[in-house]
């Protein structure tokens, strides 16, 4: 009998694709306004140099176990006080300083203040443009009370929080939120998910795991012989992990949990 439903943040809950999308076009706008470049190439470059950066950090190794991406980074504080984040948060400042004055001169531009000036832009931008999916709030209702809800999610605690601070309707539905940077290993290490149902006292032939990332919710869960939901809106290919069940949109859920 099904007893609990785990479900990922990011692009599951979360619009968090969207969000990073809008803001890097707000920032990349401002700088296209002072200079006559596109503000699409601008993102373009910045995306580009943001990944190269963080890959050259000796932390980039704690960041892919934790399951922090580059664009997290460029928004960021880290001020978490445990594991690598200190030193995360040391590197912040010039990093975002770094991307953004590298993508600009990938594009001839040699401007250090506005580099300067668009690496603050970005977080701020970001932090006004949080998205939830439609229909994660109604689904969210519709299973309160019916089955425990846990917040699995990977990240430094800090940035997760600070987008549940942001979107504050989603917290109140969950009984556990378990962040990977606050337990010492990301999905998907089976050990989170383990750790997960213990918090929660239920086996794993009673849960469901949902998410939208076949390498971290669904490999992981698999690992740890959770059954489980790929929520595909984009209508991926499939790689070697196989789901359980996959759906393209979350109210897809219902049916699949009265047949469970």
């Amino acid at each position: 009998m099904l007893k609990a439903v785990l479900f990922d943040l990011d692009d599951t809950l979360l619009w968090d694709q969207k969000s990073v999308s809008e803001a890097f076009k707000a920032t990349c706008s401002y700088a296209a306004a002072k200079y006559d470049i596109s503000s699409s190439a601008l993102e373009e470059t910045v995306r580009k140099e943001a990944r190269k950066l963080y890959a050259s950090y000796d932390t980039y190794e704690f960041t892919q176990m934790i399951g922090i991406n580059p664009f997290e980074g460029l928004w960021g504080d880290f001020g978490d006080g445990h594991l690598e984040f200190p030193k995360m948060k040391e590197l912040a400042p010039g990093y975002r300083r770094d991307a953004w004055t590298h993508g600009l001169l990938a594009l001839g531009i040699e401007d250090e203040e506005l580099g300067r000036e668009l690496a603050e832009r970005f977080p701020a931008e970001r932090k006004k443009n949080p998205y939830l999916y439609e229909e994660s709030l109604r689904v969210l209702e519709a299973l309160k009370g019916k089955y425990k809800l846990v917040l699995l999610t990977n990240g430094s605690p800090e940035l997760q929080k600070t987008k549940l601070s942001i979107t504050p309707e989603i917290a109140p539905y969950f009984d556990e939120i378990i962040i990977s940077g606050d337990f010492g290993k990301g999905k998907p290490d089976s050990s989170i998910f383990e750790y997960a149902l213990e918090q929660i006292g239920v086996g794993k032939d009673e849960a469901l795991m949902v998410g939208d990332n076949l390498m971290t919710d669904i490999l992981g869960s698999n690992r740890a012989g959770i059954r489980n939901v790929w929520v595909n809106r984009h209508r991926k290919e499939r790689t070697e992990v196989e789901p359980t069940y996959e759906i393209k949109h979350l109210e897809e859920l219902y049916p699949l949990l009265e047949r469970m």
